[in-house]
């Protein structure tokens, strides 16, 4: 799951190689944080919360697959 909130988050912001993904695995639920660049914020969260929720969204589906609840969390790098 790491992997495919790094590809989306490559694809929305201007500076893809600030990125960091970091994944607390869980026993029935994982944390995934993403580290984005101050001024890429705005564009991962999106209009009215539209783009974080698509992620979250997918996550969910994908999470229901794998029997396993999938926590994303946006953290602006400093």
């Amino acid at each position: 799951m790491k992997e495919l909130v790094e590809l989306i988050a490559k694809a929305l912001v201007d500076k893809p190689d600030k990125i960091q993904i970091s994944q607390i695995d869980g026993e029935q639920s994982s944390i995934i944080e993403l580290k984005v660049a101050p001024e890429d914020v705005g564009k991962i969260i999106g209009k009215q919360g539209g783009n974080v929720q698509a992620i979250r969204t997918i996550l969910s589906a994908a999470g229901m697959k794998l029997k396993k609840r999938f926590i994303l969390e946006i953290i602006e790098k400093k």
